[in-house]
C-alpha cells in the first residue's frame, strides 16, 4: 500500500515537472464561424466503485464503527504527529507529549475498550473452560449424572432450547458474514491485476496523448489560416458587398423611382397615342351614325307624306310618329373634343433622351462598388496574407520548442518500472491471500462445526425427547442430542479464545484504517491535513508548490490538485504552471493580429465617382413635368364619352314604330314603316353597340391617364429630391461607411485568430494532459483497493466472526443447561404412592462424569 501511494505521489510531482513547458494564452473574443474542438480522450478505468449487494453489510459495519468511534477525524493530533516525524519516544515526559498521548487515548478510547474486552475474553475463556472441565470431572458444576425432578423442568427445557436456537441463528448469521467477507476479499484481490493494468493504461494514454494534443492544437492554425485566406479572397463579396449593402437602402429606392418615372413616360406616350387614335375612330363612327340616322329620319318623313296619313284614324298615328322623329338625332358631339397631338409631340421630344439607359448606368455604377473595392485592396490583401504566413511559421516553431516528449519519456520509464514491480510481486500477494483465504475458511468452518453440533443437539434432543421416559431411561436419539450439545460446548471452549484473538487484531487494524484513512480520504479531510502550512517541511508554507516550483509561497494544495484532477482539468491549470512557464509568451501573435487590424483600419478605398443620374437625365425629368400632360382638360373628354350615342334607345323606338305600323291598314305606308323599324334595329346593332363599347374603353383610358398625370410635377420633384438625397449620401457618408465596413471585415479576420488563441488557452489549461487518470489512480489505490477491496471485507469478516464468537459464551451456557434434559442419567428421583400423595425419595450415587 505504501509503495502504491508513493508511486501516485511521484506521478503527480513528475507530471508537474515534466509539463512546465505548457502555458496559457490570453484572448479577447472569438467568432461563431470557426469551430475548433480538441478530440476527446477516453479512459477505461471507472471513476466510481460500487460494492454491489454486499455494500449493505459494509454499511452495517460502518455504523457499528461510528458507534464505537464517534469522534471526529483528529486533524490536530495528526498534524502534531506529522510535525514530530512520528517519533514520540524522545522526551516523552514533556507536557506537550503527555497531552498528545492523552488526546490519542481519548480518540481511541472506543477501540481500546473493545480491544481490552476482547483480550479479557481471550484470557478468561481458556481459564474458565479449564476450571469448568476440572469441576465437572469432580462431579461438580452439573457433572453429576443425576437430574432432580422439578415442577418447572419442562418450561426450563423449552426456554433453554429456544434460547440456544436463537443464539445459534445469530451465530450462523455471523458465520455467513465471515464466509461472504472471506470470499469477497479473495474475489477483489483477483481483480487487483485488472484494476492496476487499467490504471497504467490510462496513465500511458495521458502521457502519450499530451504531445499529440499539443501538436494537434498547433496544427489547427492551418485551419484558421485557410478560413482567413478564404475570406480575404472573397473581399469583393464580404467587404465590397458589405459597403454595397450599407448604401443600398438609400440609393436603390432613388434609382427605382427614376426607373419607374422612365417607365411612366413610356406608358404615358402609349396611353396618349391609344386615346388619340381611338378618339379619331370615335369621331368617324359618330359621323357615320349621324348619317345613318339622318337617312332613316328622312325616309320616315317621306313615308309619312303618304295620302293615308290624311285620313282621321291614320292621321293621329302619323302625327305621333312625326313628333317622335327627333329622338333619332345623334346625342354626342365628338368634333368638339380637342386633339392630343401636341402633348404626344412633347412626349416624343422627351423620349429622344433614353432615360432608362441613364438609370441603368446609375445602377451599374453603384453595383460596381464590390469590384472597385477588390481592385483597390489587392496590395493590402497580399500584405495580410504574408503576415498570416509568417505567423504560421512562428506557430510551427513553437511545437519544436516545447520539449515535452523527451521529458515525459523519462516518466514513462518510471511507470513501466513500477508496473513491472507490481506484476512481479502481485503473484506473491495472491499467494499470501490464498493462505489468508484458507485461514479464514478454517475459522469459519470451526464456528460452523460448533453451530452444527448445536443444531444437531437441538434436532436430536427435540425429536428424541420422550416426556414419559424417566431421566435414566431416555432414548438413544435424545442422549445423542445431549452429547452433541456438550461436544459443541467443549469445542467452543477450545477455539473461542483463538477466534477472539483474530477478531481483536483485525478489529484494531481495520477500524483505525477505516477511521483514519478511508473516511478522511473520502471527505478530503486528509488532504486538508497535508495542506497545513509548514507541516511536511518546516521551511515551506505550501509543500506542493515548493516541490513543483521551489516557490512555497504559491497557494497550491493537495486538495485543490485532487479536486481539479477529479474534474478532469488540465495539468497546466491544476498545478498553476503559469507561475513557472507562461505559454502566452511563446504564442505571442497578438502583435501580428494588431498589425492586421491596423492594415484594415488604414485601408483606403476611393468610391467618389459614382453618379446616379447625369444632367441629361435630370433635364429629361423636368421636361416631362412641364409636358402639359397634367394640364389636359380630361373632364371634357370624360363628360362627352359618358353620354349615350343616341338620344333614345333605338331598339325601343323601332319596337314602338312597328307596333304603330301594325295598327295601320294594309298598304305601302304600313310596309314602309316596318322596313324603317328593321333598318333602325340594324343601325343599333351594327353602329351603336360598337360605338358604345369604344366610348367605354376610351373613357377608362382617359380616367387612367388622368390618374397618372395627376400631381406629375410633385412626383417629379419628389423623385429628384430623393435622387439628390441619395447622391449627397454617397458624397458625404460613403467614407464613414467604408471605414465601418473595413473595421468589421478586419475584425472578422482577426476574430478567427482571437478564437484560435482562446481555444488554445482553454485547451492547454483545461484539456491538454487532463489529469483525471491521476485522481482515478489515487482513488483506485486508496478508496478502491485499500478501503473497498481489503478493509471493508476485512471489517465485515471480524464483525461477523466477532459476533459469532461473542455469542458462543451464552450458547455454551444454554447448551450445558439443555444437555441435562436430553442425556441419559445414571440416577433419578423416585416417587412412590403417587395416588395417596405420599412421596418417597431414593438417591443413587454415580461416578460417571463428562
Amino acid at each position: 500500500m505504501a509503495l502504491l501511494l508513493g508511486f501516485l505521489l511521484l506521478l503527480l510531482l513528475e507530471l508537474c515537472g515534466n509539463t512546465l513547458s505548457l502555458g496559457s494564452r490570453s484572448s479577447t473574443k472569438g467568432t461563431e464561424v470557426l469551430e475548433l474542438e480538441l478530440p476527446a480522450t477516453n479512459y477505461e478505468t471507472k471513476d466510481s466503485y460500487k460494492a454491489g449487494p454486499i455494500g449493505g453489510l459494509f454499511q452495517i459495519v460502518h455504523i457499528f464503527l461510528r458507534v464505537v468511534q464517534p469522534n471526529d477525524f483528529p486533524e490536530d493530533i495528526l498534524r502534531k504527529i506529522l510535525q514530530k516525524k512520528f517519533d514520540l519516544s524522545t522526551d516523552y515526559e514533556k507536557p506537550e507529549n503527555v497531552v498528545l498521548t492523552l488526546k490519542i487515548i481519548y480518540y481511541e478510547i472506543g477501540v481500546i475498550i473493545c480491544a481490552v474486552l476482547g483480550l479479557l475474553f481471550v484470557i478468561l475463556m481458556p481459564l474458565v473452560g479449564f476450571c469448568f472441565g476440572l469441576c465437572r470431572c469432580c462431579n461438580k458444576c452439573g457433572g453429576e449424572m443425576h437430574q432432580r425432578q422439578k415442577k418447572n423442568g419442562p418450561f426450563l427445557r423449552k426456554c433453554f432450547a429456544v434460547s440456544l436456537l436463537v443464539i445459534s441463528i445469530f451465530i450462523s448469521i455471523g458465520i455467513i458474514y465471515g464466509f461472504v467477507a472471506n470470499h469477497h476479499l479473495r474475489a477483489q484481490i483477483e481483480k487487483t491485476r485488472k484494476l492496476a493494468d487499467s490504471n497504467f493504461r490510462d496513465l500511458r494514454t495521458l502521457l502519450n496523448g499530451a504531445p499529440a494534443e499539443i501538436s494537434y492544437i498547433l496544427s489547427q492554425y492551418t485551419t484558421t489560416k485557410e478560413k482567413a485566406f478564404s475570406d480575404l479572397d472573397n473581399v469583393k463579396s464580404l467587404l465590397g458587398g458589405g459597403i454595397h449593402e450599407q448604401l443600398r437602402p438609400k440609393v436603390i429606392p432613388a434609382l427605382d423611382d427614376i426607373k419607374a418615372m422612365a417607365e411612366a413616360i413610356k406608358e404615358t406616350k402609349e396611353a396618349l397615342l391609344n386615346v388619340n387614335n381611338t378618339l379619331k375612330e370615335l369621331k368617324k363612327s359618330s359621323a357615320q351614325l349621324n348619317t345613318s340616322l339622318s337617312d332613316v329620319k328622312r325616309d320616315l318623313e317621306q313615308s309619312l307624306n303618304d295620302p293615308m296619313c290624311s285620313a282621321p284614324p291614320v292621321a293621329t298615328t302619323c302625327n305621333n310618329i312625326r313628333t317622335s322623329l327627333s329622338q333619332l338625332d345623334d346625342n354626342t358631339n365628338m368634333d368638339q373634343l380637342p386633339s392630343l397631338d401636341k402633348p404626344i409631340d412633347k412626349i416624343n421630344d422627351i423620349l429622344q433622351t433614353n432615360l432608362s439607359s441613364l438609370v441603368q448606368q446609375g445602377y451599374k455604377s453603384f453595383n460596381d462598388i464590390p469590384e472597385m473595392v477588390k481592385n483597390q485592396t489587392t496590395d493590402i490583401i497580399s500584405d495580410v496574407k504574408s503576415t498570416l504566413n509568417s505567423i504560421g511559421s512562428d506557430i510551427e516553431s513553437i511545437g519544436e520548442q516545447i520539449p515535452i516528449q523527451d521529458q515525459l519519456s523519462n516518466f514513462m520509464g518510471y511507470i513501466n518500472d513500477t508496473e513491472t514491480y507490481i506484476h512481479r510481486n502481485l503473484p506473491t500477494l495472491e499467494e499470501y491471500d490464498s493462505y489468508r483465504w484458507l485461514g479464514g475458511l478454517v475459522v469459519c468452518c470451526l464456528l460452523t462445526l460448533v453451530v452444527i453440533f448445536y443444531y444437531l443437539g437441538l434436532l436430536c434432543g427435540t425429536c428424541g425427547y420422550d416426556r414419559n421416559a424417566t431421566p435414566t431411561r431416555r432414548g438413544c436419539v435424545s442422549n445423542t442430542g445431549g452429547i452433541f450439545l456438550m461436544v459443541g460446548a467443549g469445542v467452543s471452549f477450545l477455539i473461542c479464545w483463538i477466534l477472539m484473538t483474530i477478531v481483536v487484531l483485525t478489529f484494531v487494524v481495520g477500524a483505525n484504517v477505516e477511521k483514519l484513512l478511508c473516511e478522511p480520504y473520502q471527505n478530503r479531510k486528509l488532504f486538508q491535513v497535508l495542506d497545513t502550512p509548514y507541516l511536511l517541511n518546516e521551511n515551506w508554507k505550501h509543500y506542493l508548490s515548493g516541490m513543483v516550483f521551489n516557490k512555497p509561497d504559491i497557494n497550491l494544495t493537495f486538495e485543490q490538485v485532487y479536486s481539479d484532477c477529479k474534474e478532469n482539468k488540465g495539468i497546466y491549470a491544476t498545478l498553476k504552471l503559469e507561475n513557472s512557464y507562461n505559454i502566452s509568451e511563446h504564442l505571442n501573435i497578438q502583435e501580428h493580429a494588431g498589425n492586421i487590424s491596423n492594415d484594415f483600419q488604414n485601408m483606403k478605398v476611393n468610391i467618389d465617382n459614382i453618379v446616379l443620374l447625369d444632367e441629361a437625365g435630370r433635364k429629361n425629368l423636368m421636361d416631362f413635368s412641364f409636358s402639359g400632360i397634367d394640364a389636359i382638360n380630361y373632364n371634357i373628354y370624360l363628360a362627352e364619352l359618358s353620354k349615350t350615342p343616341t338620344k333614345a334607345n333605338l331598339l325601343s323606338f323601332a319596337d314602338d314604330l312597328e307596333v304603330k305600323a301594325n295598327h295601320l291598314p294594309q298598304g305601302s305606308l304600313k310596309q314602309s314603316l316596318k322596313n324603317n323599324a328593321q333598318t333602325i334595329r340594324t343601325i343599333h346593332r351594327s353602329e351603336v353597340i360598337p360605338l358604345e363599347q369604344s366610348m367605354s374603353s376610351v373613357y377608362q383610358s382617359i380616367k387612367e391617364l388622368q390618374q397618372k398625370s395627376s400631381g406629375l410635377g410633385m412626383k417629379v420633384t419628389n423623385t429628384l429630391s430623393s435622387l439628390d438625397s441619395a447622391q449627397d449620401f454617397l458624397t458625404t457618408r460613403i467614407s464613414s461607411v467604408i471605414v465601418e465596413e473595413s473595421q468589421k471585415y478586419g475584425n472578422t479576420i482577426v476574430g478567427y485568430f482571437e478564437r484560435y488563441l482562446q481555444w488554445v488557452k482553454i485547451s492547454i489549461t483545461d484539456k491538454i494532459a487532463a489529469c483525471k487518470p491521476v485522481a482515478t489512480a489515487l482513488d483506485s489505490a486508496v478508496d478502491v483497493f485499500l478501503c473497498s477491496y481489503i478493509i471493508d471485507p476485512m471489517n465485515l469478516f471480524w464483525f461477523g466472526i466477532g459476533k459469532a464468537t461473542v455469542f458462543l459464551l451464552p450458547a455454551l451456557i444454554f447448551a450445558v443447561k439443555l444437555a441435562k434434559y436430553y442425556r441419559r442419567m445414571d440416577s433419578e428421583d423416585v416417587y412412590e404412592d403417587m395416588e395417596n400423595g405420599n412421596i418417597g425419595f431414593h438417591r443413587h450415587h454415580s461416578t460417571q462424569t463428562v
